[in-house]
């Protein structure tokens, strides 16, 4: 019987790309939510309970269902193909845990800045700290039951972002929607170094 060659070419197994995208936002916007809709992997949490120490520091307001909060740190892990993975850090939300940002933000492609429509402005201090230290973002509106739902442009000038930031609008309860905002993510941080490349070539 003939079967061939006896070395046969084994499929030679690809090391995959990983990059580092950050999901951040306001307190309560959906980070935690995101971060555990899309993970292959049971994602990390460091949730605690809200506690009456931190009420006066804590705006609860629009999410008094809330009662726990992410005080360092959300991680979770997605193959969006066999050569590319991304690592998800989800960052805490409240002012009082913005120095673990400068850790967590250190190698990152890009990130998610999760928005709310009836609370914009808690996206505000995201917003700058990413404009501030050049990670290119994508705004993404998480569109809460009851919340109404703006287009694009006037979500643009309340959040008065610059031309070249994308918006999308996602359901951070659903794999697929939370897929297609780090897709999103993904090529917005690749077209913003392209660009940037550019002129240094030129």
């Amino acid at each position: 019987m003939v079967f061939g060659r006896a070395e046969r070419r084994r499929k030679k197994a690809v090391e995959p790309v990983t990059l580092k995208i950050l999901v951040a936002g306001g307190f309560g916007v959906g980070k935690t939510t995101l971060v555990g809709a899309v993970s292959e992997i049971k994602p990390l949490r460091t949730e605690e309970q809200l506690s009456e120490a931190g009420r006066p520091v804590d705006d609860t307001a629009g999410v008094e269902a809330k009662h726990t909060t992410t005080v360092a740190m959300d991680f979770g892990r997605i193959t969006l193909r066999e050569d590319l993975v991304l690592y998800l850090f989800g960052t805490p939300g409240q002012d009082r845990f913005w120095f673990l940002w400068d850790e967590l933000s250190t190698g990152a492609l890009g990130a998610v800045v999760l928005a709310d429509t009836r609370r914009l402005e808690d996206s505000f201090a995201a917003i700058d700290y990413f404009e501030r230290r050049g990670i290119p973002f994508t705004v993404a509106v998480n569109c809460f039951e009851g919340a109404e739902r703006y287009p694009a442009e006037t979500v643009r000038d309340a959040l008065d972002l610059d031309p070249d930031v994308s918006i999308v609008y996602c359901d951070a309860r659903e794999k697929g929607s939370a897929r297609d905002v780090l897709v999103e993510v993904v090529q917005h941080a690749l077209r913003m170094s392209e660009e940037q490349r550019e002129p240094a070539l030129s």
